[in-house]
């Protein structure tokens, strides 16, 4: 076999897809049967923007049957957001693969009808109204747990089912805003910075597919399901780190640093005599000990203070103009290259352009090729991780608004002269 043709069968195991056959767009087709490790789970997601989709889509990317709820009139609004081609949007291929997608007014009665009945036959729920919408709609977890008392609800609110916030609209941005992550980012001088991109929610996508493969499991145990109530203001904590734990003992905040690290130095970008810019860390003893005698700046590394991450973070500054002076005088590649000899730890900066371009996510296959009747071939993230035995698998890039309304529906035994009237009547 050659490099080309591994590269394409690797390609297969991965998104599942075959390229063979695709040079432009085409018509929709069915989506194909669902396959992986998580094949026949199925998962109604009734939630938009952008936490509880994209644990959808992460349950979806393992071979859960992700059935993409949206009302006939509002898409989800991803559908629109970001740069589009051909007015259609691309972020929504992205986040909506691996999903079937049906239309249905729950604010409707016949809609809240059909939706039990969906309810009746799937095993997870993920919704992000404010709390109190589905229990309006009578489709709270009362209602849902009747229909089917094994079902998992999982709720993606800004600020959860309870609370003096409860019901405030919210968004990721607030999460990064109130979980001290926008206060302890930016320069030291410089106002507190928000991340470019959906950083809480993306974080709080991760913590409801986990959460809702521990109800799974918890269901395995006793039969019975559960409600998952995820705040979008809490994993993100989570992930900064220990700085309650460091204030609750020690009145300690943490501060702007910019590129510097309060727990370790050498840690900053620097520039080379290209005009690149690479990353350093230098977390581990050894690995800061490596660094400073690649730079020349051995009898740094015999300072009482360079012992410990601390004693280094507070003489980063002559650090970095030990580290920083030398990169400045050493092409990137150059750079790398030593470093690399030297067993220390670097990365050049990359915008998107480069990550395509670098051999490492080549071989990883982490941006990998898929199929789409829509666009033709497009390119994507992959999923989120390799299993040796039972593989996920994009099977497809997001479909159209409602392009599986009618199939959806006659899996649920509702006839052809039904879907038309409900279709006419705006439920679909």
């Amino acid at each position: 076999m050659n490099k080309d043709s591994a590269r394409h069968e690797e390609h297969r195991s991965r998104t599942g897809a075959s390229l063979s056959n695709v040079s432009g767009p085409t018509s929709v087709s069915e989506p194909s049967p669902a396959a992986g490790p998580l094949a026949g789970l199925r998962v109604l997601d009734l939630a938009t923007l952008f936490a509880g989709p994209l644990a959808a889509t992460l349950l979806g990317d393992f071979g859960a049957d992700v059935i993409k709820v949206e009302h006939p009139r509002r898409p989800d609004p991803s559908r629109g957001h970001g740069p589009a081609k051909d007015g259609i949007g691309l972020w929504w291929k992205l986040l909506g693969r691996n999903k079937r997608t049906m239309t249905l007014d729950l604010s409707a009665p016949e809609g809240r009808a059909l939706l039990l009945r969906l309810a009746g036959s799937a095993d997870v729920v993920i919704e992000n109204f404010r709390p109190g919408t589905l229990e309006k709609w009578g489709l709270g977890w009362p209602e849902l747990s009747a229909a089917n008392p094994r079902l998992v609800l999982a709720r993606v609110t800004g600020f959860g089912q309870f609370g003096p916030y409860a019901r405030r609209p919210g968004f990721g941005t607030l999460a990064e805003a109130m979980s001290g992550f926008a206060a302890m980012t930016g320069e030291p001088e410089g106002p507190p910075t928000l991340p470019p991109f959906g950083l809480a929610d993306s974080i709080a996508a991760l913590a409801t597919a986990y959460a809702v493969m521990t109800a799974l499991a918890a269901r395995t145990a006793d039969g019975g399901g559960q409600v998952v109530d995820l705040a979008i203001i809490e994993p993100i904590l989570t992930v900064l780190g220990p700085h309650p734990l460091w204030y609750d003992q020690l009145g300690y905040v943490q501060p702007r640093t910019g590129n510097r690290s309060v727990n370790n130095a050498p840690r900053n970008t620097y520039r080379s005599a290209d005009g690149r810019w690479l990353a350093v860390s230098t977390s581990a003893q050894s690995v800061a000990e490596r660094v400073l005698r690649l730079v020349g700046r051995p009898e740094l590394a015999g300072e009482p203070w360079f012992g410990s991450g601390a004693g280094r973070a507070q003489h980063a500054a002559v650090l970095d103009e030990a580290v920083g002076g030398w990169i400045a005088r050493h092409k990137a590649d150059e750079v790398v290259a030593a470093f690399e000899e030297a067993e220390a730890a670097v990365a050049p900066v990359y915008d998107v352009r480069d990550v395509l371009a670098d051999p490492q996510f080549e071989a990883l296959d982490t941006v990998t090729e898929v199929p789409d009747p829509e666009l033709g071939p497009i390119r994507m993230q992959n999923v989120l991780f390799r299993l040796s035995e039972t593989p996920g698998a994009i099977r497809w890039a997001g479909r159209p608004h409602g392009a599986d309304t009618d199939a959806v529906l006659a899996e649920l035994g509702v006839d052809r002269g039904e879907v038309a009237a409900l279709r006419a009547g705006g439920v679909l």
